[in-house]
């Protein structure tokens, strides 16, 4: 079974819902992203997302472009992100998506990028700006076996669209508490829970919240609505601030918000 659907049914089997952290692969270095991610698996996160670094990450807050500039100039790149899930994959099994734009999966070829991306111990894919439906459309982007496809869902995403997506995805859905670009800016929407029942009339893959989640109370609030909490600008802030301690400046920052989440 894949990590992905193997963490939710253990979860579902608790009555428990998912803490899912993303942070950028690479930021501020990669042995000190090694140990962000370490950090969030032995905190109790329950999906890690990985941010490919690149370049024009023009669907991220400056927070988390930030982190990408860093990353780059670390000297991170898609090759080496993949390294790092095999390191990781030597002490750790907490499921891990990979959150990336296109570009640097076409330049590193669609179909060998999914199998050299699961053969490293990947388990997911969001891929930012490729609908599924001109995926469908286009021969070079429509094999990429090995990695569950997450979809992404905006509370302005229209009905007719929000059932495709919803049917297509795989894993997770990870639906957005509100629109905009990434960023701890804002509070997540008093509307989610309609949001989120309007998705699971059309699957029955576990829906994921996030955008402006960064208080446990808010990730508490959240979680009463789906089944699965997304904090991932407020964690990447934290290594931003403490480059110099960023996993344990990381694992202080989330285990509250993952107690909040788990409380529920």
């Amino acid at each position: 079974m894949n990590r992905i659907d193997a963490a939710f049914a253990r979860l579902r089997s608790e009555g428990k819902k998912a803490f899912v952290a993303y942070v950028a692969v690479g930021d501020p270095s990669f042995e000190a992203s090694l140990e962000v991610v370490k950090a969030l698996a032995d905190a109790g996160s329950d999906v890690i997302e990985l941010g490919l670094p690149f370049s024009d990450p023009l669907a991220d807050g400056i927070v988390n472009q930030m982190a990408a500039d860093r990353a780059l100039k670390a000297g991170m790149t898609t090759p080496r992100s993949l390294e790092l899930i095999r390191r990781f994959r030597e002490t750790h099994q907490t499921p891990i998506v990979l959150f990336t734009y296109l570009n640097p999966i076409f330049t590193y070829g669609f179909e060998k990028f999914h199998a050299d991306a699961a053969a490293a111990g990947a388990d997911g894919i969001l891929l930012l700006d490729l609908p599924p439906d001109e995926a469908r459309e286009n021969a070079d982007l429509a094999r990429g076996e090995g990695l569950k496809h997450i979809r992404l869902i905006a509370p302005t995403t229209p009905d007719e669209r929000v059932k495709l997506l919803a049917e297509s995805g795989d894993g997770f859905i990870y639906a957005l508490s509100r629109t905009g670009v990434t960023g701890a800016h804002g509070v997540p929407s008093e509307g989610i829970g309609a949001q989120v029942a309007k998705i699971k009339a059309h699957t029955a893959i576990p829906v994921c919240v996030g955008f402006g989640i960064t208080k446990p109370e808010q990730a508490a609030m959240v979680a009463k609505t789906c089944d699965g909490v997304i904090v991932g600008s407020a964690i990447v802030k934290q290594i931003e601030l403490h480059p110099e301690r960023a996993a344990e400046a990381v694992r202080d920052f989330v285990t509250p918000l993952i107690q909040a989440t788990k409380g529920v």
